[in-house]
Protein backbone atom coordinates (compact mmCIF):
# COMPACT_ATOMS: atom_id res chain seq x y z
CA UNK A 1 0.00 0.00 0.00
CA UNK A 2 2.57 2.37 1.08
CA UNK A 3 5.67 1.23 -0.94
CA UNK A 4 4.31 -0.71 -4.43
CA UNK A 5 1.16 1.44 -4.52
CA UNK A 6 2.55 4.86 -5.37
CA UNK A 7 5.09 3.82 -7.51
CA UNK A 8 2.94 1.81 -9.61
CA UNK A 9 0.12 4.36 -9.69
CA UNK A 10 3.68 6.51 -11.22
CA UNK A 11 4.46 3.92 -13.51
CA UNK A 12 1.22 2.47 -14.79
CA UNK A 13 -1.84 4.39 -13.99
CA UNK A 14 -0.95 8.14 -14.81
CA UNK A 15 -3.60 10.72 -15.41
CA UNK A 16 -5.05 13.58 -13.68
CA UNK A 17 -8.54 11.61 -14.38
CA UNK A 18 -7.25 9.01 -12.25
CA UNK A 19 -5.67 11.00 -9.13
CA UNK A 20 -8.56 11.60 -6.80
CA UNK A 21 -10.26 8.61 -7.45
CA UNK A 22 -7.12 6.60 -6.26
CA UNK A 23 -6.86 8.97 -3.37
CA UNK A 24 -10.18 8.92 -2.09
CA UNK A 25 -10.59 5.20 -3.08
CA UNK A 26 -7.24 4.58 -0.91
CA UNK A 27 -9.05 7.19 2.12
CA UNK A 28 -12.34 5.16 2.01
CA UNK A 29 -10.14 1.94 2.65
CA UNK A 30 -8.12 3.04 5.66
CA UNK A 31 -11.36 4.83 6.75
CA UNK A 32 -13.60 1.85 6.42
CA UNK A 33 -10.61 -0.38 8.58
CA UNK A 34 -10.39 2.29 11.23
CA UNK A 35 -14.03 2.48 11.92
CA UNK A 36 -14.39 -1.17 12.06
CA UNK A 37 -11.73 -1.61 14.62
CA UNK A 38 -12.89 -1.15 18.07
CA UNK A 39 -9.36 -0.22 19.23
CA UNK A 40 -9.45 3.09 17.13
CA UNK A 41 -10.59 5.81 18.93
CA UNK A 42 -13.21 7.55 16.64
CA UNK A 43 -12.55 10.97 17.80
CA UNK A 44 -9.56 11.50 16.67
CA UNK A 45 -10.82 12.46 13.20
CA UNK A 46 -12.46 15.55 13.93
CA UNK A 47 -11.86 16.27 17.62
CA UNK A 48 -10.83 20.08 17.67
CA UNK A 49 -9.46 19.97 20.92
CA UNK A 50 -6.28 19.62 19.92
CA UNK A 51 -6.16 21.80 17.13
CA UNK A 52 -7.35 24.24 19.94
CA UNK A 53 -3.71 23.51 21.58
CA UNK A 54 -1.31 22.83 18.65
CA UNK A 55 -3.00 26.33 17.14
CA UNK A 56 -0.02 28.80 17.90
CA UNK A 57 2.95 26.73 17.92
CA UNK A 58 1.40 25.61 14.24
CA UNK A 59 0.98 29.65 13.14
CA UNK A 60 4.52 30.23 14.55
CA UNK A 61 5.69 27.54 12.52
CA UNK A 62 3.94 28.56 8.89
CA UNK A 63 4.72 32.24 10.02
CA UNK A 64 8.75 31.53 9.95
CA UNK A 65 8.65 28.84 7.01
CA UNK A 66 5.73 30.49 4.93
CA UNK A 67 8.00 33.63 4.80
CA UNK A 68 10.71 31.00 3.76
CA UNK A 69 8.99 29.61 0.84
CA UNK A 70 7.95 32.88 -0.27
CA UNK A 71 11.35 34.22 -0.63
CA UNK A 72 12.92 31.58 -2.38
CA UNK A 73 10.21 31.50 -4.98
CA UNK A 74 10.81 35.18 -5.48
CA UNK A 75 14.77 34.44 -5.43
CA UNK A 76 14.63 32.14 -7.35
CA UNK A 77 11.48 32.19 -10.20
CA UNK A 78 10.03 35.69 -9.38
CA UNK A 79 7.93 34.99 -13.32
CA UNK A 80 6.47 32.25 -11.13
CA UNK A 81 5.27 33.92 -8.38
CA UNK A 82 1.71 33.90 -7.44
CA UNK A 83 1.30 32.85 -10.98
CA UNK A 84 -1.72 31.29 -10.38
CA UNK A 85 -4.18 33.97 -8.40
CA UNK A 86 -2.72 36.31 -11.11
CA UNK A 87 -3.59 34.19 -14.19
CA UNK A 88 -6.31 32.78 -12.99
CA UNK A 89 -8.34 34.04 -9.46
CA UNK A 90 -11.42 32.08 -10.32
CA UNK A 91 -9.30 28.76 -10.21
CA UNK A 92 -6.94 29.73 -7.28
CA UNK A 93 -10.18 30.63 -5.09
CA UNK A 94 -11.79 27.34 -6.10
CA UNK A 95 -8.76 25.41 -5.05
CA UNK A 96 -8.41 27.41 -1.67
CA UNK A 97 -11.59 26.01 -0.55
CA UNK A 98 -11.59 22.75 -2.25
CA UNK A 99 -7.93 21.48 -1.68
CA UNK A 100 -8.32 20.85 1.93
CA UNK A 101 -11.65 19.01 1.44
CA UNK A 102 -11.29 16.79 -0.99
CA UNK A 103 -7.48 16.71 -1.04
CA UNK A 104 -5.80 17.05 2.56
CA UNK A 105 -8.34 15.44 4.72
CA UNK A 106 -8.36 12.10 2.83
CA UNK A 107 -4.40 12.25 3.03
CA UNK A 108 -4.56 13.11 6.80
CA UNK A 109 -7.26 10.04 7.28
CA UNK A 110 -4.55 7.39 5.63
CA UNK A 111 -1.13 8.88 6.27
CA UNK A 112 -1.70 10.01 10.09
CA UNK A 113 -5.11 8.33 11.62
CA UNK A 114 -4.65 4.70 9.27
CA UNK A 115 -0.48 4.47 9.49
CA UNK A 116 -0.17 5.90 13.12
CA UNK A 117 -2.77 3.49 14.19
CA UNK A 118 -2.15 0.65 11.98
CA UNK A 119 1.61 0.60 12.75
CA UNK A 120 1.53 1.18 16.63
CA UNK A 121 2.87 -2.10 17.29
CA UNK A 122 5.82 -1.95 14.72
CA UNK A 123 6.97 1.41 14.84
CA UNK A 124 6.99 1.85 18.97
CA UNK A 125 9.44 4.87 19.35
CA UNK A 126 7.77 8.01 18.57
CA UNK A 127 10.09 9.42 16.50
CA UNK A 128 10.36 6.43 14.47
CA UNK A 129 6.79 6.88 13.80
CA UNK A 130 7.06 10.39 12.92
CA UNK A 131 10.18 9.17 10.27
CA UNK A 132 7.86 6.78 8.99
CA UNK A 133 4.71 8.29 8.30
CA UNK A 134 6.76 11.08 6.55
CA UNK A 135 8.74 9.12 4.48
CA UNK A 136 6.04 7.07 3.29
CA UNK A 137 3.91 10.65 2.78
CA UNK A 138 6.82 12.02 0.51
CA UNK A 139 7.11 8.40 -1.08
CA UNK A 140 3.66 8.55 -2.43
CA UNK A 141 4.39 12.28 -3.76
CA UNK A 142 6.54 9.95 -6.41
CA UNK A 143 3.60 10.02 -9.00
CA UNK A 144 4.06 13.26 -9.65
CA UNK A 145 7.15 12.64 -10.98
CA UNK A 146 9.41 15.27 -10.28
CA UNK A 147 12.74 16.70 -8.01
CA UNK A 148 10.63 18.59 -5.74
CA UNK A 149 7.58 17.13 -4.69
CA UNK A 150 9.34 14.30 -2.76
CA UNK A 151 11.71 16.49 -0.49
CA UNK A 152 9.04 19.15 0.23
CA UNK A 153 6.53 16.55 1.28
CA UNK A 154 9.32 14.57 3.29
CA UNK A 155 9.65 18.06 5.22
CA UNK A 156 6.18 18.69 5.28
CA UNK A 157 4.97 15.15 6.32
CA UNK A 158 7.23 14.87 9.31
CA UNK A 159 5.10 18.55 10.80
CA UNK A 160 2.02 17.12 9.85
CA UNK A 161 2.90 13.65 11.41
CA UNK A 162 4.45 15.74 14.76
CA UNK A 163 0.94 17.95 14.64
CA UNK A 164 -0.83 14.21 14.68
CA UNK A 165 1.06 12.89 17.26
CA UNK A 166 1.18 15.46 19.78
CA UNK A 167 -2.83 16.56 19.04
CA UNK A 168 -4.20 13.04 18.15
CA UNK A 169 -6.70 15.09 16.03
CA UNK A 170 -6.54 14.53 12.12
CA UNK A 171 -8.29 17.41 11.90
CA UNK A 172 -6.13 19.47 13.37
CA UNK A 173 -2.91 17.88 10.94
CA UNK A 174 -5.50 18.86 8.43
CA UNK A 175 -5.28 22.21 9.07
CA UNK A 176 -1.68 22.45 9.14
CA UNK A 177 -1.58 20.77 5.73
CA UNK A 178 -4.08 22.78 4.57
CA UNK A 179 -1.98 26.12 5.52
CA UNK A 180 1.64 24.70 3.45
CA UNK A 181 -0.94 23.37 0.48
CA UNK A 182 -2.64 26.89 0.17
CA UNK A 183 0.07 28.40 0.06
CA UNK A 184 2.18 26.46 -2.61
CA UNK A 185 -0.56 26.64 -4.97
CA UNK A 186 -0.62 30.82 -4.02
CA UNK A 187 3.54 31.57 -4.54
CA UNK A 188 3.78 29.52 -7.88
CA UNK A 189 4.52 26.30 -6.74
CA UNK A 190 1.44 24.26 -7.64
CA UNK A 191 2.31 23.00 -10.93
CA UNK A 192 4.36 20.73 -8.76
CA UNK A 193 1.63 19.13 -7.40
CA UNK A 194 -0.59 17.85 -10.03
CA UNK A 195 -0.13 14.92 -12.41
CA UNK A 196 0.82 17.54 -15.22
CA UNK A 197 3.95 18.67 -13.07
CA UNK A 198 6.42 15.89 -15.00
CA UNK A 199 5.47 17.72 -18.04
CA UNK A 200 6.42 21.10 -17.30
CA UNK A 201 9.17 20.05 -16.30
CA UNK A 202 10.46 18.52 -19.72
CA UNK A 203 12.47 21.33 -21.92
CA UNK A 204 10.10 24.10 -23.73
CA UNK A 205 10.03 23.18 -27.35
CA UNK A 206 11.00 26.96 -28.63
CA UNK A 207 11.98 30.06 -26.20
CA UNK A 208 10.22 32.98 -26.70
CA UNK A 209 12.29 36.17 -28.00
CA UNK A 210 11.31 39.45 -27.35
CA UNK A 211 10.94 42.50 -29.46
CA UNK A 212 13.61 44.22 -27.65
Amino acid sequence: MFGAGPLLFALFARGERWLFPALWLWAGVCLLVLLTDRTFERRRLWSTRGLRRELRPMLARFAVLGLGITALVLAITPREAFGLPRRDPTLWAAIMVLYPLVSVYPQEVIFRAFFFHRYAGLLRGRWAMIGASAVAFGWAHIVFQNAVSIPMTLIGGALFSLTYERSRSVFAASVEHALYGCLVFTVGLGHYFYDGSARRDAPPAHVEVSDQ
